[in-house]
């Protein structure tokens, strides 16, 4: 069976497992654990546990149990002191402290929930991610980082995690024997990025004989990814795991409609690509349509939802865009032996 490991935040991966579970493949689902707003916020605060947003997300997506057990992990209270909680967060902190582990509550998460495949968090650290302007300044967290719109504008110097933090070794093992690694969708700077600043991700990805796609973001973000083509996208990437490693990248080819592009006509703007640039790639660019029609709707209790996207990837439509991608990847080494 061939392994693919995926890598991100929470909302696209949420897309991406969803479309990827109904396939015959040993699915391994790599999280972030740099998340500090809403809900995850106020609990790692509150109670000293690890961030389960993104995680709850990545389980939900691959649970194979009943719509109702899975709605119950999503569902966010409106009222009260649990206000902007999901019941998924309050879940998985509770099992952290009965186990005494995040990991141990996430594998026991997965065995109620009967997930295909696994979860698996980034690190086990207690970290925080930083982001360090070129003129002194310093965004702490991931949440502030988010909600800061003149990033591109001051100029980023660098990002890290403080303390630094050792990559799970669970998530080594699992890169190092995948077929696959697909990175993305989501935010770049919030949940791609932090995944590759833990220690040993990085170099994990860039030794792995598995092929590497990237599914590049729709839109960009204001003021953060401003102006971003595709190639910039994989620039960025490649600063962390090695200039050269990624071999394909998904692009969206159909626009939104008039209603959502008028959402965002203030917010951001599509991602786009230069066919005709006179740049020599490296990564082959699977041009086309992976873009969802269904419309987005958020819970009045989710407190982070003005700054979460409309636009989304479609998860039928990426599944078989990157199962092609795993069948390719499989002939191209046929035939490299044959010759």
């Amino acid at each position: 069976m061939k392994k693919v490991v995926t890598i991100g935040g929470g909302t696209g991966s949420f897309t991406l497992l969803s479309g990827l579970k109904k396939y015959p493949i040993e699915l391994s689902a790599i999280v972030s654990m740099a998340d500090d707003g809403g809900s995850t916020g106020v609990l790692r605060d509150e109670l000293g546990v690890l961030p389960p947003g993104d995680v709850r997300q990545c389980l939900v997506a691959l649970s194979q149990s009943s719509e109702m057990l899975r709605a119950l992990m999503n569902y966010r209270f409106e009222g009260g002191g649990l206000s902007g909680h999901s019941f998924g967060n309050l879940f998985l902190s509770a099992l952290e402290k009965v186990t005494g582990s995040f990991s141990l509550g996430v594998a026991e998460a997965a065995k109620i929930l009967n997930v295909k495949g696994e979860v698996i968090p980034v690190t086990n650290a207690d970290t925080k991610l930083f982001l360090k302007l070129k003129n002194d300044g310093l965004l702490e967290g991931e949440n502030e980082i988010n909600h800061n719109f003149e990033i591109q504008k001051r100029g980023m110097e660098k990002m890290y995690l403080s303390p630094k933090a050792k990559a799970n070794p669970r998530a080594i093992e699992k890169i190092s024997s995948a077929d696959l690694i697909v990175i993305g969708p989501g935010n770049h700077y919030c949940s791609i990025v932090p995944n590759l600043l833990v220690t040993g991700i990085a170099k994990a990805i860039r030794t792995s004989k598995a092929k590497v796609v990237y599914n590049c973001n729709l839109v960009n973000k204001k003021g953060q990814t401003e102006g971003f083509t595709l190639d910039d996208y994989i620039d960025a990437i490649e600063k962390y795991i090695g200039t050269g490693r990624v071999d394909f990248v998904t692009y969206n080819t159909r626009k939104p409609s008039r209603t959502l592009l008028k959402k965002y006509e203030h917010e951001s703007e599509l991602v786009t690509f230069d066919r005709d640039a006179r740049r020599k790639r490296h990564y082959r660019v699977i041009q086309t349509d992976v873009l969802s029609s269904e419309e987005v709707h958020f819970s009045r209790g989710d407190t982070i939802a003005h700054i979460r996207s409309f636009i989304r990837h479609d998860t039928e439509k990426l599944g078989k865009v990157l199962m092609m991608l795993l069948e390719l990847s499989e002939y191209e080494n046929i035939f490299h032996d044959i010759v």
